[in-house]
């Protein structure tokens, strides 16, 4: 590795063991064959969340299931009525995902409890929150956990069917996995933000962004948002190849790829002016029902979404592709539409936070980037609803959400080292 753990942040060495063995108990109890699947609410996701509980339980921590399902474990503090210090993360996985993506907040964090109940008793109590259901590969709505913690759950996500099985409903997996789903839905309040002081989650970069500075960790500056628009759509005519000149083709293809191009300029120009965005055209096709090679097409579908950690970049950014598609319809008579967007909201990490993680690195000498989130996080809910919030990542090779996810352990402790000290003393820095 580039350097070794700074003494400072030093993990014992049977905490680190203990680190490893649960990476690896982990592995073998979801690996598929290809890689690991751990269904939000389902069997798989709660299993995990009891070996996090009973290992907690043998160290004498105390640990208590909420009405979403979710899993707190509390070292309590000397002076219970300070607000509280948090960390954590989710332990649900994407189908056929990797071992680390979620797990190594929820690890990290645990290690860091069982560090701080071996020393003098902290004064305000430390909590580690493993949290249901962040990823939407499920049923499509990610955070769902931590959306009930502070009572931001929509009722109407209980009937969303499952993706893989639209037999099973969210409600009726919430419910087998022993939830409260009437108190989810009345959005009772299972954490009130106030009893926080801050919240700090660990997780891997998702990114090659840490890999190719070779750099151990990164600080996060905040959480990008999103505007999704999943049913696009462009809109022009069918017609013979042969027979139809360019003049008179209304070709959905060349529309939707003027569009396409259209935005890459402006996303070009915007990060040219030093806006944060990124953009993508996830599907672009056209039905294969109908489609042919001596037909012009004139239905293309897509999807399409942009990111920000800017709330008037994400509106701007819309309103440079409504003028796009109208100057398309006015060009080549293909209509775009969008079709109805979902929009999630970007979420700032506390600055103060963040200047404190990096005296902390500078301070043990460990090399750290200063970068966005690109994809969402629990920890985004936890800033939006007022609690300060810190962002830890981890280097990995190969991305995420695939099986080939990379960290490496020596990373994970250097992560894992400065997760426990921003938790630890997180606070003094907010005052």
């Amino acid at each position: 590795m580039d350097l070794a753990v700074p003494a400072p942040l030093a993990i014992a060495p049977d905490l680190a063991a203990l680190a490893r063995d649960l990476f690896e108990t982990l592995r073998a109890a979801d690996h598929d064959g290809v890689g690991i699947t751990r269904e939000t609410y389902a069997a798989g996701e709660t299993r995990a969340m009891r070996r996090i509980e009973a290992i907690a339980r043998e160290a004498g921590l105390a640990c208590a299931w909420d009405a979403a399902a979710n899993l707190r474990v509390t070292l309590e503090g000397t002076d219970p009525a300070l607000p509280a210090a948090a960390c954590g993360s989710h332990l649900d996985s994407v189908p056929q995902g990797g071992n680390f993506d979620g797990a190594a907040g929820v690890i990290a964090g645990l290690i860091a409890l069982l560090h701080a109940a071996r020393g003098p008793r902290p004064a305000r109590s430390l909590h580690l929150f493993v949290l249901r259901g962040e990823e939407s590969a499920w049923y499509g709505r990610p955070y769902l956990g931590s959306s009930a913690l502070f009572g931001q759950f929509d009722p109407a996500w209980l009937d969303l069917p499952n993706l893989h099985d639209p037999s099973l409903t969210l409600g009726a997996a919430m419910r087998r996995e022993g939830a409260d789903v009437d108190a989810v839905a009345a959005r009772r309040v299972l954490c009130d933000p106030a009893t926080l002081s801050h919240f700090v989650e660990l997780h891997i970069e998702q990114a090659p962004v840490l890999v190719a500075r070779r750099v151990p960790v990164g600080l996060v500056s905040g959480i990008r948002g999103n505007q999704r628009h999943p049913n696009g759509r462009a809109v022009g005519e069918a017609a013979h190849s042969g027979a139809v000149p360019r003049w008179l083709r209304r070709d959905a293809v060349l529309g939707a790829a003027d569009f396409a191009m259209r935005l890459d300029a402006s996303w070009r120009t915007l990060l040219e002016r030093g806006e944060d965005l990124v953009m993508t055209f996830g599907i672009f096709t056209t039905d294969p029902r109908e489609h042919a090679m001596t037909r012009v097409p004139g239905d293309l579908r897509f999807t399409l979404e942009w990111r920000s950690e800017s709330e008037a970049t994400l509106d701007a950014f819309g309103a440079l592709a409504q003028a796009e598609a109208e100057e398309i319809a006015r060009e080549r008579g293909v209509r775009i539409a969008l079709g109805p967007g979902v929009r999630t909201p970007p979420a700032a990490m506390d600055k103060r936070l963040l200047a404190h993680a990096r005296a902390i690195c500078t301070a043990a000498g460990l090399s750290h980037e200063v970068l966005a989130s690109g994809a969402g996080h629990d920890a985004a809910i936890f800033s939006n609803v007022g609690v300060p919030t810190a962002m830890v990542f981890v280097r990995n090779e190969h991305g995420s959400h695939n099986p080939r996810e990379a960290m490496e352990f020596d990373d994970f402790l250097h992560g894992a080292a400065l997760l426990r000290e921003v938790l630890l003393t997180g606070a003094d820095a907010l005052r």
